[in-house]
């Protein structure tokens, strides 16, 4: 039996020496690259973190001890050691989740995976913990340096130093980088503590005095090594940003040197006060394609070859962000007052092509949502067209200054929401399925959903050229599907895909749930019913056309993949009636629940969005009711449909 499969519970680690340590890290690489590879997932950040894991189960005691992940993408060993070892379904339905989750171990705490909100939750634990008598608990957070960009670390580091009676200790994970190398201020400082040649020589050089005096020199190395390191920190003047805070400052530690890491992880645990360890890694640690990726190394990868790091297959067809990719830079050459921002996510968001052209007209903030989507409304104020590029699922981190600073001042920004609706893999704190009901509460808002790749470029050229309010274009993860052509457009602008002889049912798709739609005509069709299948474009405002059609028409289904309740389809519901419209309204969406982890279509079909359900309900409604026979349309009915035998 293997040291890992030895492990069934952080205590199964005390009883391992040091060389068996060593080896079990080296089992737990092996693993990562092996499984993580058939499933894909967050490799690159787990073999940057297996040493520090591995230290913090050894000094502390999950789940007594609380530990955080800031973001839980790292928590792959941290399961490893708790005992869940079956990687074979990792972030499929049924299997283990990509991140946290409760449900899973009651050695998990945090679940949500949305950046920089660690510290907070440390802060409210270890609170917790002193007033209700359990003040001999730790809380641990694990935060990466990419996280210490967002401002919720800051606001909780000044709290959490308003009170130095609690056993809190911060580990910040300094790899430089978040999904990319972490920019910024704060990046500099931690780079130039990282590289400055006076640190990395007076370690090597102590290293050296020790190792002269043999087998006892190097043990008494390793057991001084935490106050070595104290010691050199102060040629590092690293204290100097903590400072201010009143806050302990440990390090920096080599973070692949377990007892390095030990050993200043118990010299915190001696504090009876918050102390932050400054802990220096490196993302992919151990595997060389992830060490040798520039772009993300490995930050995130489908499935690979775990050999060589290289995809097992490509994707057939195009993603959604490499059309906007192409796009944006198409644009950026027409118009010069063509910006872009982000939050650390230049690539994941597709802004990498667009800086690689023109660098200075890029801005990566970090993981800065809030911040972003303000600065932008400043760069609309000073002239500039700014395109926030974001993740659907972050930008609800950003409502109040898309409200506020962006909206109320009619400021002309254009955000980009990628992963919107059900990503799939990544679970609850991930799919973008909010941002449709938050966003169209919006005063002065226009909100478009591209079906397909022609529509995203066509809408995006639309989209920044309005400059009296924010404009929104969110569309899926994954490969973009074929395209959709209309049979015709109205005057303001909605797509016809399929028009029925008869006006049964007018099926309202907003996005990539024009493919469903028409499915779901089909299968009317062969029933009897005659559906017409139109896309919007641009969900909000609702156009006036799709009000008028809907007049003549038994029955409105809307089809989204955000949430229900205050969706698309009760916007649409909501004019119609204000318009006088008393056609029946069926909305269909997502409940508004957290959705667990699985692929998209899985999850889709789980609640009721697939067009066999959607088919069968349809015509229970449209059968079961007596609404009178829909009036057909003499110059467009087909032979077929008309000799039909109609209710």
């Amino acid at each position: 039996m293997s040291l890992l499969e030895g492990i069934k519970g952080p205590r199964d680690l005390d009883g391992l020496s040091p060389g068996q340590l060593v080896e079990l890290g080296a089992e737990i690489r092996r693993f990562l690259v092996t499984e993580v590879s058939k499933t894909g997932g967050h490799l690159g950040p787990n073999l940057g973190v297996v040493e520090l894991t591995m230290a913090i189960h050894r000094v502390f005691d999950s789940p007594r001890d609380a530990v955080v992940f800031d973001t839980g993408h790292q928590s792959y060993v941290h399961k490893l050691l708790t005992g869940r070892q079956d990687f074979s379904r990792l972030r499929m339905k049924g299997g283990l989740a990509g991140y946290p989750q409760r449900s899973e171990s009651e050695h998990d705490i945090v679940e949500s995976s949305h950046a920089s909100s660690s510290l907070s939750w440390a802060d409210g634990i270890s609170r917790a913990f002193a007033m209700t008598g359990q003040g001999d608990r730790y809380v641990v957070a694990v935060v990466g340096d990419g996280a210490l960009t967002g401002g919720m670390t800051w606001e909780a580091l000044n709290n959490i130093t308003d009170d130095n009676s609690r056993r809190l200790v911060i580990v910040v994970n300094d790899n430089g980088r978040s999904y990319a190398p972490t920019i910024g201020g704060m990046a500099r400082f931690l780079n130039d503590v990282r590289t400055r040649r006076s640190y990395r020589r007076l370690y090597r050089t102590s290293q050296q005095v020790f190792d002269r005096f043999g087998t006892v020199g190097r043990a008494f190395y390793r057991g001084t090594r935490g106050a070595v390191h104290g010691f050199l920190s102060r040629f590092t003047n690293n204290q100097a940003l903590y400072s201010n805070l009143d806050i302990k400052y440990l390090g920096p530690v080599h973070g692949h040197d377990l007892a390095a890491l030990e050993s200043t992880l118990r010299q915190a645990k001696e504090y009876d006060a918050p102390v932050i360890v400054h802990v220096i890694t490196e993302k992919g640690h151990g595997y060389g394609p992830a060490v040798a990726d520039v772009a993300d190394q490995f930050h995130a990868v489908g499935q690979i070859d775990p050999e060589t790091g290289e995809p097992v297959e490509a994707p057939s067809r195009p993603s959604w962000t490499s059309v906007f990719a192409d796009e944006i830079v198409e644009l950026a050459d027409e118009n010069p007052r063509l910006v872009g921002i982000t939050a650390a996510m230049l690539r994941p968001t597709g802004l990498h092509r667009f800086a690689e052209k023109y660098p200075e007209r890029v801005f990566d903030v970090g993981i800065a949502e809030q911040h972003a989507v303000t600065s932008a409304a400043g760069l609309a104020y000073g002239g500039l067209h700014p395109v926030v590029a974001l993740y659907a699922t972050f930008v609800n981190r950003a409502f109040d200054q898309v409200l506020m600073d962006v909206a109320l001042h009619r400021a002309g920004v254009t955000f980009v929401l990628d992963r919107a609706g059900v990503t799939g893999p990544d679970g609850p704190s991930h799919h973008g399925m909010w941002d449709l009901a938050i966003l169209q509460a919006v005063p002065n808002i226009r909100i478009a959903a591209p079906r397909d790749s022609t529509s995203l470029r066509e809408q995006l050229r639309e989209a920044v050229q309005i400059e009296d309010g924010p404009t929104v274009l969110r569309y899926s993860k994954g490969s973009v599907g074929s395209e959709l052509d209309a049979t015709r457009r109205t005057a303001d602008g909605v797509d016809v895909l399929r028009e029925a002889a008869h006006r049964d049912v007018l099926i309202v798709t907003v996005g990539p749930m024009a493919k469903l739609g028409l499915q779901v005509a089909e299968r009317l069709a062969a029933q009897g019913i005659g559906a017409t299948v139109v896309d919007p474009r641009w969900v909000i405002p609702v156009p006036a056309s799709v009000i008028d059609l809907a007049r003549d028409y038994r029955l409105v289904v809307t089809i989204e993949d955000g949430i229900r309740v205050g969706g698309i389809g009760t916007r649409i519901r909501q004019e119609l009636r204000a318009a006088g419209v008393d056609t029946a309204v069926d909305e269909l969406g997502l409940p508004d629940e957290f959705l667990d982890h699985g692929e998209r279509g899985e999850i889709l079909a789980e609640v009721g969005l697939s067009d066999q359900q959607i088919a069968r309900d349809i015509v229970a409604q449209v059968l079961g009711t007596r609404i009178p026979v829909a009036r057909p349309l003499p110059e467009e009915a087909t032979q077929e449909e008309s000799s039909r035998i109609r209710e």
